[in-house]
Parts: structure tokens; C-alpha cells; sequence
């Protein structure tokens, strides 16, 4: 997904204080989108069922194998379910402000390709809601290792929502899951813009221990972190056209609204004053120092300090002083004797 991270045409330099409010309004909508756009719960359930019959059929079902491993091995199903409940809310943040800091000239296109996805997520919550394999039924053979291990992370029964906090998630978006889809975001950038062979290798890791994470946990299915993955790829196709768009409204935005209000100081630009010159005037002119004689006339002979003389001028006259062009003056009279002329 290159062009999801190539640097923009312009060299604009994103500003923090600029980005965070909207990073910040997007976030909040999608938080609300995700718990108003609750499913009916029957419909989720006979949606996640439908999965794992497809998967099963496929011979896709590594669900249950992991999930038993987690529940029969606290080493292992305990660091995962911090890794599910704490990692996404940090690494993405995370790589988010590494790409503002360090690689500004592709921050943009990045945090276009998130949000892209986290809305084209947002829509898959509503279009199909989806139980999670550990709030199906017993028999159906999983165990909710986020109930089984509660006792260690602040977290209860309900996801990895706080305790008492659960009825503000929506447990039924599972379909797709962005746990993974984020976890693929972060992968791509660190591989992509890491210089250091750790961060590259922490690229490829993240995501796929991500994938086997929600699985084992049973947060998702197989097919959810496929549909992520999908997400995140419908997402930076979009990246272009969204830009262009947002570029388009933003220049008829300003034909609108008083100047200042939407631009900034361009990286490398010209400042406001230089831009305050008129045409005529040469731009080395207006940044000379003020006039030294401030509207002051010095008297025959008179030099101003500082001012440089040649050797053939007689003491005390200045190049191109006053003295200067009295004798020029003089030599172009016509009352000049002819020899002088």
C-alpha cells in the first residue's frame, strides 16, 4: 500500500494543534457510531454462527484449537488478553505521533488511510452485526478468557470494557475487527518508514500476533481479521480521492472566508510582510536597514561615518555624496568655464 503513505504533492507541515481536534471529533463519532449502531442480538448470534459453520467448512477453524490453549495456559492467555484490552488504545496513538514527528511529509496521507478504515469499520458494525465466538453458546465449544482472567486486568466480563463500563461498548461488532486492521496500519507504516531493522521486524510482528491474539482470546473469528485486513485495503484506495476532496472544499473555503482562517504559513513560503511589497519594489531594497540620514543633508565636504571614500577624492568626500554631486552639478552648468566642461 504505498501510495496509502507516499508523501503529498505540497509541502504543507501538518500542526499539532490543527490535528488533534479533529483526530480527537473523529474518534468520538466513531465511538458513538459504534454503540447507536447496536444490532438485534438474535440477528448477531445467527451471523456468527453462519461464520464459523463457513469457516469449519473451509477448514479455517483455528479458533478453537487457540482459545483452548489460552484457557488451559494462564502464561500465555493472561499477557494476551492485556495485549487485547490495552495494545490498540497505545501502539496506534503511538505510531500516529512517530509518523507527526518523524515522517511529517507522509503523516498525512497516513492518518487519512486510518480514518478511512475506521469509518469503512464502522459500517461493517452496522450492515452486519456479529456475536463474538465467547459470547455464543457453551456448547459451541469456546471460553471467554476475558471472564476467565478478569481477576488480573481491570477489565469484567464485558470485553475489555472497564468493569462496570461494559454497556458503553457494543460487543456485537466484531465483523470486521480492527483490532487487527489497526495492528495491519501500524505494521505497514513501521515496515514502510522504519530505519532500524527492530522496528521493521516489529512491523511484521505486530500484526500477526494481533491476528492470533483476538482469535485465541475469542474476540473474533478468522474471517473478522480477514475482513479487517480488507478494511484497511478498501481504505488506502481511498486515501487520493479523499485528499483531493478535502483539498478542493478547503481552497473554495477560502475564496469565502477572510484570508488567514484556513491558510498558514507555508513550509519554505514567503512571510506576510514580503507579500505586503508591492511589485515595483525589488525585495533586496525592502530589506535594507533604514536611510542613515533620515532626511538629513550633510554640508560640502562633510562625511557620514561609516562611509566608504576612494583614494582619489580629497578628504572628507564621500563616494556619491553630497560633494560628489555639487562637482557634477557644477561641471554641467552652462556657466562653467569650457575647460571645465
Amino acid at each position: 500500500m504505498p501510495h496509502a503513505t507516499a508523501p503529498p504533492a505540497t509541502g504543507h507541515r501538518p500542526r499539532w494543534w490543527t490535528e488533534l481536534p479533529l483526530i480527537a471529533v473523529v474518534y468520538a463519532l466513531y465511538s458513538v457510531g459504534r454503540l447507536l449502531v447496536r444490532g438485534d442480538v438474535s440477528t448477531a448470534v445467527d451471523n456468527g454462527l453462519a461464520i464459523l459453520r463457513f469457516e469449519q467448512a473451509l477448514y479455517l477453524n483455528a479458533e478453537h484449537p487457540l482459545n483452548r490453549l489460552f484457557t488451559s495456559t494462564p502464561s500465555i492467555g493472561i499477557p494476551a488478553d492485556f495485549a487485547y484490552a490495552s495494545l490498540h488504545y497505545v501502539v496506534t496513538p503511538a505510531v500516529l505521533v512517530w509518523m507527526f514527528r518523524r515522517r511529517s511529509a507522509a503523516y498525512r496521507a497516513a492518518r487519512v488511510w486510518l480514518m478511512n478504515s475506521t469509518l469503512l469499520g464502522l459500517v461493517g458494525f452496522t450492515l452486519m452485526p456479529t456475536c463474538p465466538p465467547r459470547l455464543l453458546d457453551a456448547g459451541h465449544g469456546f471460553v471467554d478468557t476475558m471472564a476467565q482472567y478478569s481477576a488480573y486486568g481491570w477489565w469484567g466480563e464485558g470485553a475489555s470494557a472497564p468493569r462496570g463500563l461494559s454497556g458503553m461498548t457494543n460487543q456485537y461488532a466484531a465483523m470486521p475487527s480492527l483490532h487487527v486492521g489497526w495492528s495491519l496500519w501500524c505494521g505497514v507504516l513501521l515496515w514502510r518508514h522504519g530505519r532500524h531493522p527492530l522496528v521493521r521486524a516489529a512491523g511484521i510482528a505486530y500484526p500477526l500476533i494481533t491476528t492470533v491474539v483476538v482469535m485465541g482470546t475469542a474476540n473474533h473469528y478468522f474471517l473478522d481479521a480477514v475482513a479487517g485486513a480488507a478494511v484497511m485495503g478498501l481504505g488506502a484506495l481511498l486515501v487520493k480521492p479523499v485528499i483531493r476532496f478535502a483539498d478542493g472544499v478547503k481552497a473554495r473555503l477560502a475564496g469565502v472566508l477572510p484570508g488567514g482562517l484556513l491558510g498558514g504559513r507555508k513550509r519554505g513560503g514567503a512571510s506576510t510582510a514580503a507579500a505586503a511589497i508591492p511589485a515595483t519594489v525589488s525585495p533586496d531594497i525592502a530589506t535594507v536597514s533604514p536611510d542613515v540620514s533620515a532626511g538629513c543633508k550633510t554640508s560640502p565636504g562633510e562625511r557620514i561615518p561609516g562611509q566608504r571614500t576612494t583614494s582619489a577624492d580629497p578628504p572628507g568626500t564621500a563616494v556619491g555624496g553630497t560633494a560628489a554631486r555639487d562637482a557634477a552639478d557644477a561641471d554641467a552648468s552652462d556657466d562653467a568655464p569650457a575647460a571645465a566642461r
